[in-house]
């Protein structure tokens, strides 16, 4: 069954997330970001920034989460056994820091059919507190169509 085409456009509430100073450093080792920048306050300070850095692909943390409400929406008819992450982008305004409080918001940007494939876009843009842009990630999911002869 094709996904929902009145979702594009659509965009859904915001979701409050608080940047800590130790998510950042799991993350960042989870990656291998061992960039002091992502880890020392003292080092993030001496390189100019005002407290450690998330790295740039850090959002992932809270995007997903807010993302994911829309994907389990059952109107829009996404089998996410059956999806693959073909693209994702981070397009960065100013870095993100530990202390940071940032609400995003998700909207689907495009949706079409690829060779009987179920292609999807998302993007959620982000804010500080002051209501300033921090960032806008870009996600593509592809629900693959299920095999000939299945059903």
């Amino acid at each position: 069954m094709p996904l929902d085409a009145s979702f594009v456009g659509r965009s859904w509430p915001a979701e409050t997330y608080e940047v800590s100073l130790e998510k950042i450093r799991e993350f960042a080792t989870a990656i291998g970001a061992d960039d002091p920048v992502h880890h020392d306050r003292d080092a993030a300070r001496d390189a100019g920034h005002r407290d450690v850095v998330a790295p740039t692909t850090f959002p992932v943390v809270f995007t997903w989460p807010a993302t994911r409400r829309v994907v389990d929406d059952p109107a829009l008819g996404l089998d996410f056994t059956r999806v693959v992450h073909r693209d994702q982008s981070v397009e960065l305004t100013r870095p993100l820091y530990a202390g940071d409080v940032v609400t995003s918001v998700v909207a689907v940007d495009d949706i079409r059919d690829l060779a009987g494939n179920d292609v999807i876009t998302f993007r959620v843009d982000v804010t500080d507190a002051d209501g300033a842009e921090v960032l806008t990630t870009r996600a593509t999911l592809v629900g693959r169509a299920e095999p000939e002869g299945s059903s």
